[in-house]
């Protein structure tokens, strides 16, 4: 019963990593740079002399067809199984085969580097629309959304009058009293 739950947990992780980067994925391939991320994030790759990106890379081709850049959940099996030994090197096989799943059982991606967004007052007074003056006033409306173009680029009205005129149209009325 508990190998059963394992074996779940490590389907989970292996679909979580198949579908992270990509909107479009279904969950049941894992790209040559979501098997290095798995095996960043599960802290198999140590960096050192026993299993480093190298290690990694040439597992996935081991193990998935040749010309393909993806392994299913089977080959990612005996990916870890081609891992194991190299990452746990003072155990039997089934022990660090073992040892490995641990690792990987129930873990997801990490967004680790990603940009998050500033609180602090400086920011908040550069961002503050209703603080703008001049012509950067003119990009926002009241509730500080942007007007779109029609606040970037000054429209032109072909009405044959200045500007600035204020009189604009009474011409007409100006004109005809005088018939």
């Amino acid at each position: 019963m508990a190998e059963s739950a394992d074996v779940e947990q490590l389907l989970t992780a292996f679909r979580k990593f198949a579908v992270h980067g990509d909107t479009k994925a279904t969950g049941k391939d894992l790209t040559g740079k979501n098997w290095a991320k798995l095996c960043k994030d599960c802290k198999i790759t140590d960096g050192k002399n026993c299993v480093q990106g190298v290690n990694v890379s040439c597992s996935l081709t081991k193990v998935g067809q040749k010309t393909s850049r993806v392994i299913n959940y089977e080959e990612f099996q005996k990916a870890l199984e081609e891992l194991a030994p190299k990452r746990f090197k003072g155990q039997t096989k089934e022990e660090a085969l073992q040892s490995i799943h641990k690792l990987v059982e129930g873990r997801e991606p990490t967004n680790v580097g990603v940009t998050k967004v500033a609180k602090t007052a400086a920011v908040d007074r550069l961002t503050d629309t209703s603080r703008y003056t001049g012509s950067h006033k003119e990009r926002f409306d009241d509730s500080g959304k942007g007007k779109g173009r029609e606040g970037r680029e000054e429209i032109v009205e072909n009405t044959g009058y200045v500007g600035a005129y204020k009189n604009a149209g009474t011409y007409d009325t100006k004109v005809k009293p005088e018939k």
